[in-house]
C-alpha cells in the first residue's frame, strides 16, 4: 500500500490558530463532560458515601480488567434539558475477563437513579449497540424506577427494555445484573429478566412494590428487606442467584460470572500489522478549518489514524470529492468513505457506491469519514439525474451489512448525512469531533429559502414586504439552526455515540473494530436493492 504524505505545514500560524481554536472547542466540551462525573452534587455524592456505597463509576472500574479502556457513551446525553448532564446513567463499553461487555450503571446520586426520557434512550441505544455487535450485558442496578412526574414520555417505550433482554437471553448474550441497591417497580424487570443476578445482602432490595405501595393497594404491613431483601431473594423467590456480602464481594462475583461464559468472538481477529501512523495524531489538532466551508484534504487525516499511514487509494482521480480506498486500524482490515471537497456529484455517488459493494464482496468493514454539505443541486445536475445518482448511494449504503463506523470530521448537512452513513442508516458507532455540525442545511441558507418564500408569497398577494421583519426573522433562524447543529445538541439527543477528541480517533475505531468482531463481519450475499443507474 502507499505510505501517505502529509500535507501540512506544522509551523505556519494558520495551523497555530487552527490547533487553538480546536483545543478551546476541545476544553468546552470537556467542561460539560465533567458534569456528569459530578452525579447529583456534592451533598448527594457524600449521603450516598456515608451509606457506605461506591459511585457508578468506581463500580465499573473495579468491574473491568485492570489498565484495560473504557468506552464511555452517550455522556452529554440531556445536555442542555432540565435533566442532569448524563441523564443519571453511565453507559460502554469494557473488557472483563477478557470479554468485551456492554455495561450500564445507575447513577444513584440523583433522584435515586430514577430513569427520565433521556435516561431510556441512553439505556436502549446501549442494548442496540450489545445486539448489533453481539456482547454480554452487565446491568450494575440501584434505581427507584421510572420518575414519574415524566412517567408519559416512559412508560410506553420502556417496555422495549425488558423484550430487548428477553431477546438477548435468546441470543445467548447472557445479560448479567448486579444489584447494589433499590431495583422497584419496573426496575424490578431488570433482574427479572437477566440471565445471572447478584444481590448485595442488607443493601439490594428488589419489588414491584414497596411497603407503602402495598399498604394502599392491599392493606399488608410489611418493610423492605421481608417484602424483597437480597436475603429473601435468595432464600425463598430465587430470584437471587449469588448473595453477596458487600459491593465488593458482588462485583467479583460478576467478574466470575463473565469468566464462565466460555466467550468466544464469531468474527476474524486482526490480520494486518498493527503499527502506529507515521504521522502524529496530535496534528489532527491543526488541521480542520474553524470556517467548515473551506476545505481540507481528508488523507491528512487518514495519514494519522490508519496503520502505518498506509492507504490503498480507490478511483483516486474518478469523482475527486470523495476519497475512497483500503487500511488497517490496529490490525483489522477497513474500507473508508471520506469528503474531500464536501459537495457529492454523481461522479462520487456511482464512486461510492461500487466501492461500498466492494467492501461488502471481501467482509471489509466501512469507516465513513465526514464532511459533507450534501448532494449537488441546480438545474444541470437535476438534468444529469443527481436524484438516482444520489438515491444509488443512499441504496448502497442501506443495504451494506458490513460494520459501518461513522466520524463526522466538520459538517454533515442535507441528505449527504445519509449517503455518508448518518445516525438514521444504523452505523455501529458514530462519532462527533467537537467543531462539527450537523443540520438539513446551514442556517444562512435555510433563512435565505424562507425569506425568498416569503417574498414570493407578498408578491403573489400584491402585499408591500416587510424588509424589517424579514431581517429579524433570517436573524433568529440562522440563530437557531447554528444553535442546534452544534455537537452538543446533537449529542445531548443521542444523534452520536459521544463527541471525542481528534487525538482519540484512531484508539476509539480500534475499540469499536475489536467490539465489532464479537459477532460474524459478512457483506451482502443475496444483492442489493434496484440501483437506478
Amino acid at each position: 500500500m502507499t505510505v501517505l504524505r502529509s500535507t501540512i505545514d506544522t509551523n505556519s500560524d494558520d495551523y497555530a490558530s487552527l490547533r487553538a481554536a480546536m483545543l478551546d472547542k476541545i476544553a468546552e466540551i470537556d467542561a460539560e463532560h465533567a458534569k456528569t462525573i459530578d452525579g447529583g452534587g456534592p451533598s448527594y455524592v457524600k449521603r450516598h458515601r456515608d451509606r457506605g456505597k461506591l459511585l457508578p463509576r468506581e463500580r465499573i472500574q473495579l468491574l473491568l480488567d485492570p489498565d484495560t479502556p473504557f468506552l464511555e457513551l452517550s455522556p452529554l446525553a440531556a445536555w442542555g434539558t432540565q435533566f442532569h448532564v448524563g441523564a443519571s446513567m453511565v453507559t460502554g463499553i469494557g473488557i472483563v475477563e477478557g470479554v468485551e461487555c456492554a455495561i450500564m450503571s445507575h447513577e444513584p446520586s440523583i433522584k435515586g437513579g430514577t430513569q427520565n426520557p433521556y435516561t431510556l434512550k441512553k439505556g436502549l441505544r446501549l442494548q442496540q449497540i450489545a445486539a448489533e455487535n453481539g456482547l454480554p450485558t452487565i446491568n450494575l442496578v440501584e434505581s427507584g424506577g421510572a420518575d414519574l412526574p415524566t412517567q408519559a414520555d416512559i412508560f410506553t417505550p420502556a417496555g422495549a427494555t425488558f423484550r430487548n433482554m428477553t431477546r438477548a437471553s435468546a441470543a445467548h448474550r447472557p445479560v448479567i445484573s448486579l444489584v447494589f441497591g433499590n431495583a422497584t417497580a419496573g426496575g424490578a424487570y431488570v433482574p427479572g429478566m437477566s440471565d445471572y443476578v447478584v444481590m448485595v445482602k442488607e443493601r439490594a432490595k428488589v419489588f414491584l412494590a414497596g411497603p407503602p405501595l402495598v399498604k394502599m393497594a392491599t392493606g399488608e404491613e410489611s418493610d423492605d428487606e421481608t417484602l424483597g431483601g437480597a436475603e429473601m431473594h435468595a432464600r425463598y423467590s430465587g430470584l437471587a442467584d449469588y448473595l453477596a456480602n458487600d459491593e465488593i464481594d458482588a462485583i467479583r462475583r460478576g467478574r466470575q460470572i463473565i469468566a464462565n461464559l466460555n466467550w468466544r468472538k464469531a468474527g476474524p481477529g486482526p490480520s494486518r500489522p498493527a503499527e502506529e501512523p507515521l504521522h502524529d495524531p496530535e496534528e489532527l489538532l491543526g488541521l480542520i478549518p474553524t470556517d467548515l466551508k473551506r476545505p481540507f484534504d481528508p488523507k491528512d487525516v487518514i495519514a494519522r489514524i490508519v496503520d502505518g499511514s498506509r492507504f490503498d487509494e480507490f478511483k483516486p482521480l474518478y469523482g475527486s470529492s470523495l476519497v475512497t480506498g483500503w487500511a488497517s486500524v490496529h490490525g483489522y482490515p477497513i474500507g473508508i468513505l471520506a469528503n474531500a471537497r464536501g459537495i457529492l456529484f454523481s461522479q462520487e455517488a456511482h464512486k461510492g457506491s461500487q466501492f461500498i459493494q466492494l467492501c461488502n464482496q471481501t467482509d471489509t468493514p466501512l469507516l465513513f469519514l465526514q464532511n459533507t454539505t450534501g448532494f449537488m443541486v441546480g438545474a444541470e445536475y437535476e438534468r444529469d439525474g443527481i436524484i438516482k445518482h444520489g438515491a444509488m448511494m443512499i441504496n448502497a449504503v442501506s443495504n451494506s451489512r458490513v460494520p459501518h463506523i461513522t466520524i463526522n470530521m466538520g459538517s454533515s448537512y442535507g441528505a449527504g448525512t445519509y449517503g455518508m452513513c448518518g445516525r438514521s442508516y444504523d452505523p455501529r458507532f458514530l462519532f462527533n469531533w467537537p467543531n462539527s455540525k450537523s443540520a438539513v442545511m446551514g442556517g444562512e441558507q435555510l433563512a435565505g429559502v424562507l425569506s425568498i418564500v416569503a417574498r414570493q408569497a407578498a408578491a403573489a398577494k400584491g402585499l408591500e414586504f416587510d424588509e424589517a421583519a424579514d431581517a429579524a426573522m433570517r436573524k433568529n433562524i440562522e440563530e437557531q439552526i447554528e444553535r442546534e447543529s452544534l455537537a452538543p445538541f446533537l449529542s445531548a439527543r443521542l444523534f452520536d455515540d459521544g463527541i471525542i477528541d481528534p487525538r482519540d480517533t484512531r484508539t476509539v475505531l480500534g475499540l469499536c473494530l475489536s467490539v465489532a468482531h464479537n459477532a460474524p463481519v459478512a457483506g451482502v450475499k443475496d444483492g442489493f436493492g434496484v440501483f437506478r443507474m
